[in-house]
């Protein structure tokens, strides 16, 4: 696993210890950023179930200015920090919480956050994802023009347009799906 693009291009990263976790490959890596990026010119990204915290890393190195990340489980919000650090990544770029999805989003509404770029990827067993895209679209923590990458079970199949989003691609990558929203704000509308 290591960071494909980008000014981190090539560091290698360190995948959370067990087998809780399941790290998004780097091809899947590269396919999500060439969907919605593949750079970017600041904003804020969120990494919700950050795991190894790859995706918001790989985030940062195409040119995010600042990423959250947030993991329930104490062995990858170490995880995190050691990939952070092995990427040197400037500390007031990034902020880590170990917090549940839910209690982490009730956080960030109340900071008035909006974020770029969303990365949901939940446990598959556990698949809340209508749920938590409704959370973002109701709140409005997603800004006009961003997206929301989700990454579940190849069997999951999500709605083509949740609250203020619109499915823009969906992808299978084996076990895998890729379904990205984006907000297009009022541009449908006439």
């Amino acid at each position: 696993m290591r960071v494909v693009s980008g000014n981190y291009k090539g560091r290698q990263l360190k995948a959370v210890p067990g087998i809780t976790t399941r790290p998004t490959t780097d091809k899947v890596k590269e396919a999500i950023f060439n969907m919605v990026g593949p750079y970017f010119d600041g904003g804020i990204a969120l990494d919700l179930f950050a795991g190894s915290g790859g995706l918001g890393i790989e985030a940062l190195s195409r040119g995010i200015k600042r990423c959250v990340f947030v993991d329930r489980e104490p062995k990858a919000i170490q995880t995190i920090h050691k990939n952070l650090d092995l990427c040197q990544v400037e500390p007031d770029s990034f902020e880590v919480y170990r917090n549940d999805a839910d209690r982490a989003l009730k956080a960030i509404i109340k900071r008035d956050l909006q974020f770029q770029l969303i990365f949901l990827d939940p446990p598959y067993k556990q698949q809340k994802m209508k749920a938590l895209i409704e959370i973002v679209s109701k709140n409005n923590l997603l800004g006009e023009n961003g997206f929301i990458v989700t990454e579940h079970g190849s069997d999951v199949q999500l709605d083509k347009e949740i609250g203020n989003f619109t499915q823009v691609k969906h992808e299978t990558y084996g076990m895998s799906s890729i379904t990205i929203y984006e907000n297009i704000g009022d541009k449908g509308e006439e």
